[in-house]
């Protein structure tokens, strides 16, 4: 059975940063590209960042989130994580993760206000 679940979300100030981390179990994780997706309300779930499943292959990220957001993975771990620096309020969603192959977790809720 396939998990995902995201964790380290929060509420922080403009200008703050958070880690998130996803553990995923149930498939073989390295075969996998993964992927942060956030949804604001309202608003259609978006690609936040996406890192592919080799050593070689770079990161992708969205132009909102590019050079303040990285995204990396622990093979060993089978966990991947969200660095997020100088938030924005409109960083403000709930952030999920996924392997592409259609599993989701259940979300983590970011706030960033001050």
């Amino acid at each position: 059975q396939v998990q995902l679940v995201e964790s380290g979300g929060g509420l922080v100030q403009p200008g703050g940063s958070l880690r998130l981390s996803c553990a995923a179990s149930g498939f073989t994780f390295a075969w996998f590209a993964m992927s942060w997706y956030r949804q604001s309300p309202g608003k259609e779930r978006e690609l936040v960042a996406r890192i592919g499943n080799t050593r070689s292959s770079r990161p992708d990220y969205s132009a909102a989130v590019k050079g303040r957001f990285t995204i990396s993975r622990d093979n060993v771990k089978n966990a991947v994580y969200l660095q997020m620096v100088s938030l924005k309020p409109e960083d403000t969603a709930v952030y999920y993760c996924t392997n592409g192959a259609g599993d989701w977790g259940q979300g983590t809720q970011v706030t960033v206000s001050s």
